[in-house]
């Protein structure tokens, strides 16, 4: 291959490739084909101007569809690597590759290198679904309507309340008026009692998870959270280098002595719940399990990171107590959040924790991002301490419950056999089991089809065979017409 008689032509034309691309690697072969040939081509093997082989003539070489061969010459040629030219072939860049070679950065192995896992598969063809198309009738989106959101009162609040304070760094604990706020909120609406000095703002319950998993724990460490769980929907565990172990839900909620058999075995070093209006399943732990929960969490001295961000849309207005307010030993970090009882938009979220905690995670915090803006944090305590805030929830819980009603009623319509379902008594979530044997991807993707878009269970880490509908983010007037879309869908793919 050294000889100097060989021409650039005969050059690559004539050079066998023993290389194949690795089928169980995460990296998609095209990426793989790409990053082979223009390895390839810095080592000096394809000359500037050498003539690459036909995509036909690589595929058969590779042993791949041609389809994957055009895709990794796009990649090249857009990275300014390679040219091709209507009667001439494919062929190394000449400009590219002079002398001294010039690289552009290739950044997809960098998007797909770091720690930081990217969101599952699912969830980015969802974004992207409803991205492209807004005429999708959405029950995924885990988020209230502008239907169901404060948007009137906290206009009117802002005309009325105008901010004149200074524009700076805040406290990194976050705002003390609203930290000062959310003491007597939490008193008065879910029973916990606590100071000010431990409560730390966050921009919503994921950001509180990501400092916890970040900073309180290290890679190898093994944590038990719900199946399902909304924690399997987020990689920053996976990202955060932790081992989860399952605690199936039943209609009671979790057993804790599963909790026990964990500690034994694994060792596991937190617990993860999300006890009142579970999301998905929207079951509520039973309150015998909830005393045993903390019995058996201080008999083995773990801590239990308690997500409470429905208990307020119960709809009887009476949701169980949460852990933290039975916690009488310090075990329980308790999170919350504005975004599923008035706007998402704001993001502005909260924990309480001991001091010594809240202090770790408001320093980690501050070197992401200096704080949280004061401004929505202004707007939220205006808000839970304005007279709009409790006629807002009573609002909000008789829209959610006719919601899940319409829901409810348009699936035993459409589908009584086909799902089967508990309903749930608060929380946003309708979480069906599909009776028949049914394809996952084929379903979702013929719902898609069809103009509508739901969660795959497997998301949450069920079993194939599993969907959650939100039922707050789709209009009212759509649901109903939302159901027959997904039915039609469903009696596609089953025939």
């Amino acid at each position: 291959m050294d000889s100097p008689h060989i021409t650039n032509n005969e050059y690559v034309q004539g050079c066998d490739y023993h290389w194949k691309p690795d089928r169980s690697s995460s990296q998609t072969l095209y990426h793989q084909i790409a990053d082979e040939i223009e390895r390839r081509i810095s080592y000096g093997e394809f000359p500037p101007g050498s003539l690459l082989p036909s995509e036909r003539k690589l595929a058969e070489q590779l042993g791949v569809n041609r389809s994957t061969v055009i895709l990794a010459y796009e990649e090249l040629r857009a990275l300014g690597i390679i040219e091709s030219r209507t009667g001439s072939g494919t062929r190394v860049s000449k400009n590219k590759w002079e002398a001294t070679p010039k690289h552009t950065p290739n950044w997809h192995r960098y998007v797909e290198g770091g720690q930081f896992l990217p969101n599952l598969s699912y969830l980015r063809r969802i974004r992207e679904a409803l991205q492209k198309d807004s005429s999708l009738i959405d029950f995924a989106s885990g988020e209230l309507s502008s239907q169901l959101s404060p948007g009137k009162e906290i206009s009117t609040q802002m005309k009325e309340n105008p901010f004149t304070e200074y524009l700076g760094y805040d406290n990194p604990q976050g705002f003390t008026p609203l930290r000062e706020e959310l003491v007597s909120y939490l008193s008065r609406y879910r029973n916990v009692q606590t100071t000010d000095s431990s409560i730390l703002i966050t921009s919503g319950s994921q950001q509180s998870l990501y400092l916890i998993t970040q900073c309180l724990l290290a890679p190898g460490d093994a944590v038990a959270i719900e199946d399902p769980s909304y924690c399997y929907s987020l990689p920053m565990f996976q990202s955060a280098g932790l081992r989860l172990f399952r605690l199936p839900v039943s209609n009671n909620g979790i057993d804790p002595e599963d909790i026990r058999a964990l500690y034994k075995k694994h060792r596991i070093k937190m617990i993860f719940i999300n006890p009142t209006f579970q999301n998905p399943t929207g079951i509520c732990l039973d309150p015998t399990r909830r005393a045993q929960l903390l019995d058996v969490a201080s008999e083995l001295g773990l801590p239990i990171v308690e997500d409470d961000p429905f208990s307020l849309t119960s709809y009887d207005g009476k949701p169980p107590l949460p852990l933290k307010s039975l916690d009488q030993l310090g075990s329980v970090v308790y999170i919350g959040s504005f975004s599923k009882i008035a706007a998402s938009g704001l993001r502005v979220g909260w924990m309480v924790a001991p001091h010594s905690v809240v202090e770790r995670l408001a320093d980690a915090r501050q070197q992401m991002d200096f704080g949280l803006s004061v401004v929505p944090q202004k707007i939220a305590a205006q808000f839970l301490h304005s007279d709009n805030f409790l006629p807002h929830l009573e609002r909000l819980r008789m829209h959610l419950q006719y919601r899940r009603d319409l829901l409810v009623e348009a699936l035993q319509k459409e589908l009584p056999n086909e799902l089967s379902f508990t309903v749930p008594q608060g929380g946003l979530h309708l979480w069906c089991k599909i009776n028949p044997d049914v394809n996952d991807n084929q379903l979702f993707e013929e719902a898609l089809r069809r103009g509508v878009v739901f969660v795959p269970g497997s998301v949450y880490g069920s079993d194939s065979g599993y969907i959650r509908f939100t039922f707050a983010r789709p209009k009212e007037e759509e649901i109903t017409l939302g159901v027959t879309k997904f039915a039609a869908a469903l009696k596609a793919v089953l025939t």
